[in-house]
């Protein structure tokens, strides 16, 4: 009886080592996002209709902007490169039926994870790339330094978006009695509220701060130091696609860890090729079986990381200090500097 019980087990042994070598032989089709990527050659990605330091085509109509480099960060790990990228401008009435229908594969459109949204539209919020809050700008010489004092005002807000609800809800529980005016693009928001149309605009604290740096004399304007709300900004996908789900959450989460390993699109290379510490040669490629599961190339981190940079270079190049928009840190900052950006490990 022994004998024959250690044949079985030599046998479902020698079984599982045969299924293993086939699996490591012949790579796994990939989820129909990432199959339709790699036969049309580029990652069709959504974004918003202009807002600085986020989404915006410059001068040589050139998308740049804190969203369209994670959209590039995509596509260099699924095709290797990050020029296979088209860019689509949406609204925000616009873009979840562009998602849910299949004209883009990804939405990267400071969209704010909300429940609603997670579960009821078909699809899914993947992870966080800007923290963010609800804020308020009047003009300076409306003499107001908090929220409080908008009772019977006119404020100008974004149709179709969480800005929206939130300006409700906040006058609702402040008792404050105001009228919105809806726009359905947010320069049609800022064009209106320069126009003496509204007394104050409302909208997410950075696009608060994109609009104000393209006004001609910004310091003609005030921001409120008020937050009213949560607004979590992330990438979104449809809902029947894990594996296209999971290769976007990890390609934020490579960003987000190579900022944490000190890893620059400047130096990837060089620590590539002589950085013998495991989280790096597992983020840069070293270990095969990590980029197995979500069918790409060992090298995908690495092709995203030199292509745009980590986390903090995309913050710093587009929203940062030393931008028009001149954003702190803050939420945005590592966890290990009190912020709120965390990697998951990638092992």
């Amino acid at each position: 009886m022994s004998r024959i019980r250690h044949a079985l087990s030599a046998t479902g042994l020698a079984l599982a080592a045969t299924l293993a070598s086939w699996a490591a032989a012949t790579p796994a089709r990939a989820g129909a996002t990432l199959e339709a990527v790699r036969s049309r050659g580029s990652v069709t990605c959504g974004v918003n209709t202009g807002v600085a330091g986020f989404s915006q085509p410059d001068s040589q109509g050139v998308w740049r902007g804190l969203d369209a480099d994670l959209c590039r960060a995509i596509a260099a790990a699924a095709t290797g490169d990050a020029t296979k990228v088209r860019f689509v401008p949406l609204s925000g009435q616009q873009r979840f039926p562009a998602l849910q229908s299949g004209e883009i594969d990804v939405l990267v459109r400071q969209t704010t994870a909300t429940m609603g949204r997670d579960t009821a539209l078909g699809l899914r919020s993947v992870a966080i790339n800007f923290y963010d809050g609800q804020g308020f700008m009047v003009r300076k010489d409306a003499n107001l330094s908090r929220a409080a004092e908008l009772g019977g005002a006119t404020i100008c807000v974004q149709q179709g978006s969480t800005t929206e609800g939130n300006l409700a809800d906040w006058a609702r529980a402040a008792k404050l009695t105001i009228t919105p005016v809806l726009f359905e693009r947010i320069d049609q928001v800022a064009t209106a509220f320069t126009a003496g149309r509204c007394d104050a605009l409302t909208t997410d604290a950075s696009q608060i701060a994109a609009v104000r740096a393209s006004f001609p004399n910004p310091g003609d304007y005030t921001v409120l130091p008020d937050r009213i709300s949560k607004e979590p900004l992330g990438p979104m996908v449809r809902r029947d696609d894990q594996e296209w789900f999971d290769l976007v959450r990890w390609v934020l989460n490579a960003l987000i860890e190579a900022e944490e390993l000190g890893i620059t699109a400047a130096n990837a290379e060089a620590r590539r090729a002589s950085d013998s510490a495991p989280a790096v040669r597992r983020l840069l490629g070293a270990d095969p079986s990590l980029a197995q599961p979500l069918k790409l190339q060992p090298s995908w981190a690495y092709d995203a990381i030199r292509a745009v940079g980590n986390y903090g270079e995309l913050f710093e190049r587009n929203v940062g200090r030393a931008t028009p928009l001149g954003m702190e840190r803050g939420p945005n900052a590592l966890w290990t500097a009190g912020g709120l950006m965390y990697a998951w490990p990638l092992r």
